[in-house]
């Protein structure tokens, strides 16, 4: 198991500008504002030759009980638990402050291992800041500057001797060594003509889904996983918009393994003015990009929204397999009228993802969740649907003699050929003497007919028109 580490410190020290920098992307929200990190982030990360688990946090800072600012720093504190080692970060520009010692004595206490670090060190700024820090008692303070990269080595040093002190292993494991004799053959398939069969490949198959819970802002998106998890794991509240940062967290149900990703609610564009949301909002979008699917999370109690639509779009403009989850179901007195209404609405808002399971939830009372999985299970596989190239053939032939394509000045357009050329979603190329002039109307049909005759309701079905003659009719000739 990969050893873990927690960052902590005060607000806006930089923890989570180190974090980017230890996995390698940019993975937490950063900005000058203080107090932009709400909850626990995990990542796995790498420096030189070290592997381990590294945590970000909210900021340390003393606040009344039962507050915003309060269950952040008890986030942190479960962090800290959890490390093997804590990285306590300082301003080193700013100084050791009466909040760091105060937090320093206490996780002194607490017994973690600690590390300090002494940010924003790059030049002479954070000299005597760097000075005060071995004030804290907690050993060396290591100067680094995690925006421009610099102390690195001695951070490295520093995480290596603390593994060693605490007895956990940060070194990357050497691969074992490939026994090749030469004698093996990677043989390509071929089909009964001899020819290189396409052979479909998907890394992302051997992966767990990864399920993306989306929607507008307080529609209990954070409860709801914390309900699936069985923990209070992120961060929750009265308070709307929370959540900031995606959230990626595993998750097991019923022996299959998950990957669930927490986002922040999305609310119109013309209704974002701070930077922090618009880096929110971000984060959220680019949570849908890599998602397998995504449940959106809509308010039963309420009629259904502008913006609930326009998130269902952007999900399929993203080309990801849906699911509805009307949450806050135990709030709803007329439960065959709001089915209808949400049924309604879709059928004439969103046609192009007509079929879309609606599961009623309550995030907050844990029920329905079966039937959220299940039907997330169902539309997954939908949205890996492969169909053969024959069968795909022998129903467009049959489609375009029910419905020949139109005449465009004077000539038929021909369609030769259809082939599927990838999956998630489920995309074709069309073959058409003259793929400009094919009307919409026309690939419409096609569409249509394949959700009908395929199953592939509820899911983006992308259409590719080429311009060519069917690649297999030498075939038909020599025979």
């Amino acid at each position: 198991m990969k050893a873990t580490l927690a960052i902590v410190g005060r607000p806006n020290v930089g923890k989570s500008t180190l974090f980017n920098r230890l996995v390698g992307r940019q993975h937490a929200i950063v900005d000058d504002q203080p107090g932009v990190t709400r909850d626990r982030r995990e990542g796995d990360a790498s420096l030189a030759e070290l592997r381990f688990r590294v945590i970000d946090t909210a900021g340390l800072e003393e606040a009344a009980s039962g507050s915003l600012e309060d269950r952040m720093r008890r986030q942190t504190e479960r962090a800290i638990t959890e490390a093997d080692i804590t990285l306590l970060m300082i301003d080193a520009r700013v100084g050791v402050t009466p909040t760091d010692k105060f937090f320093a004595d206490q996780i002194r206490r607490g017994g973690a291992h600690v590390v300090v670090l002494a940010n924003k060190c790059e030049g002479r700024a954070g000299a005597s800041g760097l000075a005060e820090a071995w004030g804290l008692g907690l050993g060396e303070p290591v100067p680094i500057s995690a925006v421009h990269g610099e102390g690195l080595v001695d951070l490295h040093d520093a995480i290596l001797s603390a593994a060693e002190t605490v007895g956990v292993d940060v070194l990357d494991s050497p691969l074992a060594a490939d026994d090749d004799t030469g004698d093996d053959e990677v043989v390509a398939p071929l089909d009964e003509d001899g020819n290189l069969v396409d052979v479909w490949q998907d890394e992302m198959t051997a992966l767990p889904m990864r399920i993306a819970i989306v929607g507008r802002p307080n529609m209990g998106k954070s409860t709801l996983i914390n309900k699936l998890l069985g923990e209070d794991r992120l961060l929750t509240g009265p308070e709307a918009g929370i959540t900031r940062d995606a959230i990626e967290l595993p998750f097991e149900w019923k022996g299959k393994s998950y990957q669930l990703v927490d986002t922040a609610g999305m609310r119109r564009r013309a209704r974002i003015s701070d930077k922090v949301e618009q880096l929110m909002v971000g984060d959220a979008l680019r949570a849908i990009q890599y998602a397998h699917l995504c449940v959106l999370l809509i308010d039963s109690t309420e009629e259904l929204h502008k913006q609930d639509l326009a998130i269902a779009r952007w999900i399929a403009e993203e080309g990801r397999a849906i699911v509805i989850g009307a949450n806050k179901w135990d709030a709803v007195r007329d439960r065959q009228a709001a089915i209808k209404q949400i049924d309604d609405r879709l059928e004439t808002s969103l046609a192009q993802l007509r079929g879309v399971p609606v599961v009623s939830l309550s995030g907050l009372y844990g029920r329905g969740f079966d039937k959220m999985m299940k039907a997330a299970n169902e539309m997954y596989g939908i949205w890996n649907t492969r169909i053969s190239t024959g069968r795909l053939n022998r129903w467009l032939e049959g489609m375009l003699e029910a419905h020949p394509p139109p005449l465009v000045e004077g000539r038929r357009l021909r369609i030769r050929y259809m082939t599927q050329i990838k999956t998630r979603p489920p995309t074709f190329a069309l073959f058409v003497s003259r793929p400009a002039d094919l009307p919409e109307s026309y690939l419409r049909y096609l569409t249509t007919g394949l959700r009908t005759d395929f199953g592939l309701w509820g899911i983006p079905v992308r259409m590719v028109m080429r311009k060519g003659d069917n690649p297999y009719a030498h075939k038909a000739r020599r025979r």
